[in-house]
């Protein structure tokens, strides 16, 4: 029995020493220190460190590194702003390196607005926020090509296929008329007086778009079609100088040739059609592959060099950066050089000032050079003569025309110049005062000086491009310059009481806009030296056309006030109030003053969502705002003058007659706007979306109104006319795998759709005919025959619909007047048969992906457009490569004969109008549906590489890109091989330049489309 109590003693005993050993243990400190960097190796200053469960802690210096006293089981919290929380136990470590994960919600949190920032919770109006390094993943000349397809509601349409080119942007669809629809650009919180492309897409840190009035209205007139707010990069205040280089190189390639018939196919076509024979240089043993002859592979190249850091009080970030594009086309091309500045000052206690400087200079060379020539050349027809010498023109049945290939072309040397030059300075400096004595009052004044200048000359020697050898040679020059200033006045109030939060914001700013243009040509220069640089020099006669010449001031004054109020982050309101005065606008009616209204309800701040776990997020937005437009030429109210020469006697004099009569009350045109929204995110923030729906009513268009020829007088602007757009859209994002065993998945998906109708025209009228502007449809519509099918055999009516004058095989169109009692029509078709066919897509959008593995990564970018309609010059009549006819090329078509009934396309040599099938316009209509892959990327990331380490390389990455790499669901593409996506405006790259409206776009004879394989590298010192 003593035994036993001995050994329990024991055993008590040594339990005793255990824990007694066990708890100086956890008494004792030991030291912990380490090194914090992002995920790209760059170290972290001033990053919260500290000890779970106590208020323990430290923060990284300058170089990311710390030291901590610590209890030896303590756990410790890494927290940064931007960044991934992280909890990391001690486990008896002395030294603890922590690379910190970026948090994608977070990055968030700040969302730039209209003068000033705010935090994405409590944001009440609809505002979209894309990163630069996610624009950066589309190389690009401009953010707006990396903008397609990643914002919901922003539809970025294709102009150009030419090199530099930029793109169409319309947020939520078009309202105006004659007006302008572009939303304004605010680059650094100054109004942007230049080209979206003069901004490189390597100096933006982050890009938010505005999209509601709610959001809009703070910046008056400007923003009545959208905001996109640019941000550049700028240096960390603690910062050490950091050198970062991004650059990539790549070779362009030929997308896809357009598809012109080949020799073969060509002389089937002649028989077919039985119009044409061959000339005397055409001969069936040619196969001519024009466009061969023209392109040549390209290249493409980016180089970006930067500079940031900053001390305790300061930040600063210089840069410099170059640009190339090359075209398939022999002399064309485009090139930029950018330079950029921004510092950051803080003096004392109470001033801060700096300011940002962003300067380029672009040439673009060879605008002109276009494929029509090149694609209606016989491949029957050889360039080289008998002793294989390229010739100057080939004959064809009843064309000449000049040898257009890129020899030929090269050859020309200083026979042929296109060039335009443009030179743009943005500046913005900015003074902001904290008033000591009220706690969160601020006064600033921005400033705003920006000046764009383009110089353009042109030259085309003795015969060139022309079938007449001494056709002589022309030359022109033509100069623009911008002149802009802006000045802002702001008070702002920014406080928190408790639950409380306030930001009041007062405005008064001025600007004046000062442009003028300019433009001489000239004919016979005596010598292909003096090109366009000296004109006085040329033989005969020099031109100056008064409409060619163009000078306005134009000045808009604005007051401001806004409130912002939260409560207990669930409860937001904004309100604003803007009104604008403008000196394009009549006397009496230059003012004009709006409203705008938002509330947001954070629901998942409610106590009663609390056991919702697996919501992480839900909001509700509602908004109403007014907007307004002023974008018109200047001096619309007070009428136009044009000049019209004339012989008075023997004498030769001009004289002056009114093309456009005055309008004393000629007003704003504003938009109402109603915005509900829905943002929500779940399973613990691994899903975010948003669900916006939006009504917005245009009135009181600025509309261009024709009058009869019997007033004497062309037209008038006014305001007349109402116009809806009203859409949804839908944006998500989401983490399918959050780095499991190293590997991670992001995925993105928007999806917008826009209806928009004209709901009013002028005097009651329910159409204009001659603009294409019907009440009850979309302001971009065409309005053309219908085609139904092809008129066959044994179809009834084919005389009595044709007026006799038809033929079986040709285009059968819809007809839409009456039938006698035996069902006969009692008519031909006409005009009246013209049908109203929408451009309308029912819906289109965007999706991104991103996989990693490790140090690896694939990113995918692409877009798509479900319906609406594709208008292709290259198959309608008014390219005149469609005729068949047999007279010049043919695009490759499956065309009727009495084999091959099932045709889409009509007989060769059938009825015509204007050398082109009867009806050919309705060819050049498919439908628009196709799915595009922008952008594949691959890249590696050199992570804690000791070698790069060693030799000061805190990130490298490298990385492959293909460009247009595929299109799926295409029509269009099935059918032709050609990328769908619009390459010119409706009076372009067209053999006729009247038959679509100006602001219709197309595909035309630009550009070829290219496919892009690029390697780039990113360092950072």
């Amino acid at each position: 029995m003593k035994k036993i109590d001995v050994f329990k003693k024991e055993v008590i005993f040594t339990l005793f020493l255990f824990l007694c050993v066990h708890f100086v243990a956890l008494a004792q400190n030991v030291s912990v220190s380490g090194q914090v960097l992002d995920s790209y190796g760059a170290s972290l200053p001033g990053v919260n460190i500290v000890v779970v469960g106590t208020t323990t802690g430290t923060i990284t210096d300058i170089d990311g590194n710390y030291v901590i006293e610590v209890p030896a089981d303590a756990v410790l919290r890494f927290n940064f702003v931007g960044f991934q929380m992280q909890d990391i136990p001690i486990q008896g470590r002395s030294i603890i390196n922590v690379t910190m994960e970026e948090d994608l919600m977070r990055l968030d949190e700040v969302v730039v607005v209209g003068y000033g920032t705010q935090r994405r919770e409590a944001i009440t109006g609809s505002v979209a926020s894309v990163r630069g390094d996610e624009l950066r993943e589309v190389a690009s000349a401009n953010v707006t090509q990396a903008l397609q397809g990643r914002v919901s509601g922003v539809e970025m349409s294709q102009v150009s296929s030419k090199p530099g080119a930029e793109m169409q942007i319309r947020v939520r669809g078009t309202r105006s008329l004659n007006a302008s629809n572009d939303p304004l650009i605010v680059l650094d919180g100054i109004p942007f007086a230049g080209k979206i492309g003069d901004i490189s897409p390597s100096d933006i840190r982050s890009l938010d778009i505005l999209k509601d009035a709610s959001a809009t209205a703070i910046y008056g007139s400007r923003g009545a079609n959208g905001v996109i707010l640019i941000t550049t990069n700028k240096g960390r205040k603690g910062q050490e100088a950091r050198v970062s280089y991004n650059g990539y190189t790549g070779v362009k390639t030929l997308f896809s040739e357009y598809p012109m018939m080949n020799a073969a196919e060509f002389s089937e076509l002649r028989e077919a059609a039985g119009l044409f024979s061959n000339s005397l240089e055409e001969l069936s043993t040619n196969d001519t592959n024009w466009q061969d002859l023209m392109y040549k592979n390209s290249m493409v190249a980016s180089h970006d060099l930067s500079v940031s850091g900053g001390t305790e009080n300061a930040n600063y970030n210089f840069g410099i950066g170059y640009y190339l594009d090359e075209s398939l086309l022999p002399g064309q091309n485009y090139d930029r050089y950018s330079m950029r500045a921004a510092i950051d000052q803080k003096v004392g206690e109470y001033l801060n000032f700096g300011f940002t400087s962003n300067s380029s200079f672009a040439t673009t060379n060879g605008a002109n050079l276009g494929l029509y020539s090149t694609l209606s050349a016989s491949p029957l027809a050889s360039p080289y003569d008998e002793d294989g010498n390229l010739k100057r023109i080939i004959r064809m049945p009843q064309d000449d025309q000049w040898v257009y290939t890129r020899e030929t072309i090269e050859n020309l040397g200083d026979g042929w110049v296109n060039q335009t030059r443009a030179f743009g300075t943005y500046n913005s400096f900015y003074g902001e005062v904290e008033v000591p004595w009220i706690d969160g009052l601020k006064y600033r004044v921005n400033l705003g000086l920006n000046y764009r200048q383009e110089n353009f000359g042109q030259y085309t020697g003795e015969g060139v491009f022309n079938v007449t050898a001494d056709n002589p040679s022309t030359a022109a020059i033509e100069n623009a310059h911008t002149i802009n200033w802006v000045v802002e006045n702001l008070i702002t109030y920014d406080r928190s009481f408790g639950k409380h939060n306030l930001n009041l914001v007062a405005l008064y700013s001025a600007e004046e806009t000062q442009y003028n243009k300019s433009r001489l040509s000239a004919r016979d220069i005596p010598s292909d030296h003096f090109q366009f640089y000296n004109l006085g020099q040329a033989n005969g006669e020099l031109t100056v056309n008064p409409g060619d010449q163009e000078y306005y001031v134009s000045g808009l004054s604005s007051y401001m006030g806004r409130a912002m109020y939260a409560y207990d982050n669930k409860y937001m309101l904004s309100v604003a109030l803007r009104s604008d005065g403008s000196s394009r606008l009549a006397p009496g009616h230059e003012w004009h003053t709006y409203p705008a209204i938002s509330a947001g309800w954070n629901i998942k701040s409610e106590p009663f969502m609390d056991n919702v776990v697996w919501l992480s997020q839900l909001k509700l937005r509602v908004g109403y705002g007014q907007t307004s437009n002023q974008s018109i030429d200047p001096y619309s109210t007070l009428g136009r003058l044009s000049i019209r020469p004339y012989n008075f006697g023997s004498d030769f004099a001009s004289g002056f007659y009114v093309s456009e009569l005055p309008n004393a009350q000629l007003g704003w045109e504003f938009t109402e706007t109603m915005n509900y929204g829905i943002d929500f995110s779940v399973l613990n923030h691994r899903l975010n979306g948003t669900f916006e729906y939006y009504e917005q009513n245009t009135k009181d268009l600025l509309f261009r109104v024709s009058l009869p020829s019997t007033s004497g007088v062309g037209s008038y602007m006014a305001n007349i006319g109402e116009s809806q757009n009203k859409g949804f859209e839908l944006t998500l994002n989401g983490t399918i795998i959050d780095n499991r065993n190293g590997f991670s998945w992001d995925a993105g998906f928007n999806l917008y759709a826009n209806r928009n109708e004209l709901t009013q025209l002028a005097s009651g009228q329910d159409r204009d005919e001659s603009n294409w502007w019907f009440v009850g449809h979309p302001i971009d519509v065409i309005f053309d025959y219908e085609k139904v099918g092809l008129w066959q055999e044994g179809d009834p009516h084919l005389d009595v619909l044709e007026g006799g004058g038809g033929n079986v095989g040709m285009i059968k169109v819809k007809y839409t007047g009456e039938y006698d009692s035996a069902g006969v029509p009692v008519r031909a078709i006409g005009p009246d048969d013209r049908q109203i066919l929408s451009l309308e897509p029912k819906f289109q959008g965007g999706f991104n992906t991103r996989l990693a593995y490790n140090n690896w990564d694939l990113t995918m970018v692409g877009v798509f457009k479900k319906d609406g309609i594709l208008i292709s010059t290259l198959h309608s009549s008014s390219g005149y490569l469609n005729m068949l006819s047999g007279r010049r090329n043919n695009v490759k078509v499956d065309y009727w004969t009495p084999e091959n009934t099932g045709a889409s396309y009509p007989k060769p040599g059938g009825s015509t109008s204007a050398d082109n099938p009867k009806y050919g316009t309705t060819l050049g209509y498919f439908d628009a549906t196709y799915l595009k892959v922008r952008t594949i990327s691959l890249g590696y990331n050199f992570n804690n590489n000791a070698f790069l380490n060693n030799v000061g390389v805190e990130r490298m990455r490298v990385y492959a890109t293909v460009q247009n790499p595929f299109v799926m669901f295409s029509p269009f593409n099935d059918e032709t091989g050609l990328d769908p996506e619009s390459n010119s405006y409706g009076d372009e790259n067209a053999a006729v330049t009247t038959q679509y409206r100006e602001r219709l776009l197309t595909v035309g004879t630009n550009s070829p489309a290219t496919r892009n394989f690029i390697f780039g590298l990113n360092l950072t010192f």
